[in-house]
C-alpha cells in the first residue's frame, strides 16, 4: 500500500522548524504587522536586531583571517594570490563605476526631484549632523593609511576588514617561506580553529528569524508606511534601476563562467531574506563564504575577493549616490550641467570606496558630493532622511550580489573555479561533503521534534500489511558523532546477516 502523504498542518510545521528561509519569511511579515498595528512597541525591539548583528560581528574577522591564511598556504602561489587581488580591484571599480553611469542616466531620464520646488533654506540639516554624528570620509591618503594596521590584536578588536586581510596576507606568506616542516603544527591549527567558527556560525544563525523580527519591527514603526507614498518616484526608479544592474549582472556572469544568477538566488535565498530583513550585509558573510566555497569557487578567492568587495564594491551604494544626487539638485531647482555630472561621477568613485563601517555614510557622501560641485546646498541632503532607510534592501541586495558575481568572475578569471561543481550546486545536486557543510552551518540537522515525528510514521507504517521491512531497516547515522559513523559501519559489515 502507499504511503500515508503528512497532513498539511504537519507539513507546514515540519517546514518552519527545518527550514531558515521559512522561519525568517514568517518573522518578516510579524514583524512588519507588529510595526504598523504597534508603532510604541515596535521601537522597542531594536536590540533583537541589534544584538544578532552584533554576534555575527564577533565572527567576520577571525573567520576572514582563517579562510584567508589557510587559502594562501593550500594554494602554494604567492603570485597567484596577488593575481587574484588585482583582478579584483579591476572588477570592482567597473562594476561600480557602471552602477554610477546606470544612476546618471536614469536620474535624467526619469528626473525624480523635478516639480518639488523646495527651499533648502526650510529644511532641518541637525537630523543630517545627528545621523553622521559629525563625521566625514576619509581622504584617500587617509583611506590607504588606515587600511595598514598598527597592532595585530587591534585590527581584530576595531573589527577593520582591510587591515585584517593585510595581516592574513603576511601570516600566510610567512607560512609558505617557513614550510610545513618548520611550523608543521600553525596551518592545521587554524583550520581546527575555522571549523570552529564555522559551527559558532551555525548556533548564531538559529537566532536569525528573532533579529529579522526586530528589524522588521522597528522600520515600520518608526517610519511607517507612509514615506512610500511620499517618495514613490524616487523609490521605484532606483528599485528599477537596481534590476537593470542586476540584470547585467547576470549576463556578465553568464559570460564568464555559464552559471545562473537566479540559480545563485535561489541557492542563497535564506541569506538574502535575512540580509534584507537585518538591512546588512553584514550579517550574512560568514555563511555565504562558507556556500561560495561548497559551490566551486576556490579558499583563496573566496576570502580576499568577497571581504574586500564590502570596502571597494558597493554597487547598490553607487547607484543610491548618483541618483540621489541627482534627485537632490532636481527638487532645488538647479540643473546640473554634463561636465557637473562628470564630476559627480569622479567624486563619488572615490568617496565610495570609503564608505564601509561609517555612520551615515551615504550621506557623508552626498555633502562631500554637493560641496565638490558647488552648486547644491549641503544641507539639501536633508530631504533624503525620509527615505534612506526604505533603500537600504536595494542596497543590500545590489551589494551581495554584485560581490557574489565578482568572486565567481574573478575565480573563473585566474582559474580557481571547479565549474561542474558550481553547477551541480547551483543545481540542487548533492556533493561529496555537502551534507557535512550544511551540519557546519546549522543546516538539515534533525531537531527531537522531527525524530519524533518520523517515529509517529513508523508506527503507522508498521500496522500497514507489507510493512515489516520498513519497520527492521537500521537507522542511519545521521546525528551520531562522527567517530561512531565507522565503528557503527564496521560494525554492520561484521554482523552476520538477518534472514
Amino acid at each position: 500500500m502507499p504511503q500515508s502523504v503528512p497532513s498539511l498542518p504537519r507539513r507546514v510545521a515540519r517546514m518552519l522548524r527545518t527550514s531558515l528561509f521559512a522561519q525568517v519569511a514568517c518573522a518578516l511579515v510579524l514583524g512588519i504587522l507588529v510595526g504598523k498595528l504597534w508603532p510604541d512597541v515596535a521601537t522597542d525591539l531594536q536590540p533583537l536586531g541589534d544584538g544578532f548583528t552584533r554576534l555575527i560581528k564577533t565572527i567576520i574577522s577571525p573567520l576572514v583571517f582563517c579562510v584567508v591564511v589557510v587559502g594562501i598556504a593550500k594554494a602554494g602561489d604567492l603570485k597567484a594570490f596577488g593575481r587574484i587581488g588585482l583582478k579584483a580591484l579591476i572588477w570592482f571599480e567597473v562594476a561600480s563605476t557602471l552602477a554610477l553611469l546606470i544612476g546618471l542616466l536614469a536620474a535624467n531620464i526619469v528626473q525624480p526631484g523635478s516639480g518639488m520646488n523646495v527651499d533648502p533654506a526650510t529644511l532641518d540639516t541637525s537630523a543630517v549632523d545627528a545621523k553622521t554624528g559629525g563625521g566625514s570620509l576619509p581622504s584617500t591618503t587617509e583611506f590607504v593609511v588606515n587600511a595598514l594596521p598598527t597592532s595585530f590584536i587591534g585590527a581584530f578588536a576595531e573589527n577593520s576588514l582591510l587591515q585584517v586581510l593585510i595581516l592574513a596576507c603576511l601570516v600566510g606568506a610567512a607560512l609558505l617561506h617557513l614550510g610545513h616542516t618548520k611550523v608543521p603544527q600553525v596551518l592545521p591549527a587554524i583550520e581546527q580553529a575555522q571549523e570552529i567558527i564555522f559551527a559558532i556560525v551555525g548556533f548564531v544563525m538559529r537566532l536569525a528569524p528573532i533579529a529579522v523580527f526586530g528589524a522588521m519591527a522597528v522600520l515600520i514603526g518608526q517610519y511607517g508606511l507612509g514615506v512610500i507614498e511620499t517618495y514613490a518616484k524616487l523609490i521605484i526608479l532606483c528599485y528599477a534601476a537596481a534590476a537593470l544592474f542586476i540584470a547585467l549582472l547576470a549576463v556578465a556572469l553568464k559570460v564568464v563562467t555559464g552559471l545562473s544568477l537566479w540559480k545563485f538566488l535561489r541557492y542563497i535565498r535564506e541569506e538574502m531574506l535575512l540580509a534584507l530583513g537585518t538591512a546588512s550585509t553584514e550579517s550574512v558573510m560568514p555563511r555565504v563564504m562558507q556556500k561560495l566555497r561548497k559551490a566551486g569557487a576556490r579558499d583563496d578567492a573566496v576570502g580576499l575577493v568577497l571581504p574586500t568587495g564590502y570596502s571597494f564594491n558597493l554597487d547598490g551604494a553607487s547607484l543610491y549616490l548618483s541618483i540621489g544626487t541627482l534627485f537632490i539638485s532636481q527638487a532645488v531647482g538647479v540643473d546640473l550641467s554634463l561636465g557637473q555630472q562628470i564630476t559627480v561621477v569622479l567624486v563619488l568613485m572615490l568617496t565610495s570606496k570609503g564608505m564601509a563601517g561609517i555612520p551615515g555614510s551615504a550621506f557623508l557622501a552626498l555633502s562631500a558630493t554637493a560641496s565638490s560641485l558647488g552648486a547644491i546646498p549641503a544641507g539639501a541632503v536633508a530631504l533624503l532622511l525620509g527615505v534612506d532607510r526604505i533603500m537600504d534592501s536595494m542596497r543590500v541586495v545590489t551589494n551581495l550580489l554584485g560581490n557574489c558575481v565578482a568572486v565567481f568572475a574573478v575565480s573563473r578569471w585566474e582559474g580557481a573555479l571547479d565549474i561542474e561543481r558550481a553547477k551541480k550546486v547551483l543545481n540542487g545536486e548533492h556533493t561529496s561533503g555537502q551534507e557535512e557543510d550544511e551540519e557546519s552551518l546549522g543546516l538539515g540537522v534533525p531537531d527531537a521534534s522531527d525524530a519524533s515525528d518520523a517515529s509517529d510514521e513508523a508506527k503507522e507504517a508498521a500496522v500497514r500489511p507489507g510493512a515489516h521491512a520498513a519497520v527492521g531497516t537500521a537507522p542511519t547515522s545521521q546525528g551520531l558523532p562522527d567517530s561512531a559513523v565507522p565503528a557503527q559501519s564496521a560494525a554492520k559489515e561484521s554482523a552476520p546477516e538477518a534472514h
